[in-house]
């Protein structure tokens, strides 16, 4: 094997020019696809975190029918006394659960006596919350990033239309469930940045304050935000609390609860299934380069050499190390490209950190692009261009190891 190998490179070399422009476009196949993967894969991580860490936790849990409904923040489907004393059981026993948070969301009027509107607003227990969702305290971008009773976080929209600052006094006004109003003055704590998209102008107060406001009898709860300890796991530690839950149901014998993964809930993940779909479409281009490379070589290869092939064929050589030699001239230049693509890969990556690049996504400004070579990608890749390589060898090297011997010598 060693000598074909040895062979295979000589044979190559022979042919330096032709060598290096199919290796250098192997190469630069394996280089575009490797930095569009990190990059996007980057700004994937980012979107998904903003989504996941700072606002939706994880994966959600509601009572039955509660996110069909969830515009109009129904007081009605919230979960209630026993309902949730058993789910807090169920989470708490859960050993990839690595923190949960109860939330209260209602709709309200917001008023500086001067000026009223409406916001949604999310009574929260801070020090759950902010294990669940540990990026909400970072938009806090003035005043408290601690929430005490008493106190509101203003979303930045609301505040600068309505000239609110951190320590002034407004007034929540809620309807309960049963329709009576109820109104309480609260201290601007903190003003927050608004997020991108469906809850980027919410208000956060404690969610004892949210309790008293809308005069809950009893304890009630609108979700459960949670939160994994290894992010990966999501579908799995899904599907498992779907199916636990599934046995919780109430005196119809209908299922009580209903878990929601952040996927169902932000219509980010589109956009996070649009870089998937495209990441795809660049691992198709790479493969098509590879293709077409590699097998236009070993052709040309194969038609100047047809009666060298005839020579060894005529000496005796087996066809089966005739088909193995042109092989090994394919995978050798896969392998090149594949080397030379994921180390010049890697170093682009590096520079473009080195750069500092900064992007705006949605209300987040000056956000630095960290682009990361992720091992996985880099072995995927090769494994694709080395057995692509092998694989578009294959036509080529058949053929010359069918070649009758005496054909072959009287080729011109």
């Amino acid at each position: 094997m060693s000598k074909l190998v040895k062979i295979a490179v000589r044979n190559l070399l022979r042919y330096k020019r032709r060598t290096l422009l199919t290796a250098s476009l192997i190469t630069l196949g394996v280089v575009f696809v490797l930095v569009f993967t990190s990059v996007t894969g980057s700004f994937k991580a980012m979107m998904i975190a903003q989504n996941t860490d700072s606002m939706l936790g994880h994966l959600q849990i509601h009572r039955k029918g509660y996110v069909a409904s969830i515009d109009n923040l129904p007081l009605n489907l919230n979960l209630k006394g026993g309902a949730i004393a058993r789910l807090e059981q169920i989470l708490d026993a859960e050993p990839e659960i690595a923190a949960w948070s109860p939330r209260i969301k209602f709709g309200a009027m917001f008023s500086t006596f001067v000026e009223t509107t409406n916001i949604r607003l999310n009574g929260i227990d801070p020090a759950r919350e902010l294990q669940a969702v540990p990026l909400l305290a970072d938009r806090v971008v003035e005043g408290e990033k601690t929430l005490a009773p008493g106190g509101i976080w203003v979303p930045e929209l609301l505040a600068r239309g309505m000239k609110v600052k951190v320590g002034d006094t407004v007034v929540i006004v809620a309807t309960n469930q049963d329709g009576s109003v109820n109104g309480r003055q609260f201290k601007v704590a903190g003003i927050m940045e608004s997020a991108t998209g469906p809850g980027g102008r919410d208000g956060y107060i404690h969610i004892e304050d949210a309790a008293e406001v809308l005069r809950l009898e009893e304890r009630g709860i609108s979700e459960v935000a949670v939160r994994l300890g290894d992010f990966d796991r999501l579908a799995a530690v899904s599907a498992r609390l779907e199916e636990l839950l599934a046995a919780e149901r109430n005196q119809q014998g209908k299922p009580i609860f209903e878990v929601h993964t952040w996927e169902k809930l932000s219509p980010f993940f589109n956009i996070a299934r649009m870089i998937d779909v495209m990441t795809f479409f660049m691992k198709l281009m790479l493969i098509a380069i590879v293709l077409v490379s590699i097998m236009n070589v070993m052709i040309m290869a194969v038609y100047e050499r047809i009666r060298e092939i005839g020579t060894i064929a005529a000496i005796g050589t087996r066809p089966g190390r005739i088909l193995a030699m042109f092989l090994l001239e394919g995978l050798s230049l896969g392998v090149v490209g594949a080397v030379l693509g994921n180390m010049t890969g890697a170093l682009i990556i590096a520079l473009l950190n080195g750069a500092h690049i900064t992007y705006d996504f949605g209300r987040q400004t000056g956000l630095v692009l960290r682009a990361a070579v992720d091992p996985a990608d880099m072995l995927a890749l090769s494994a694709i261009v080395i057995v692509i390589s092998v694989v578009a060898s294959l036509q080529p090297a058949f053929k010359a190891s069918r070649m009758d011997p005496i054909k072959a010598l009287r080729h011109v």
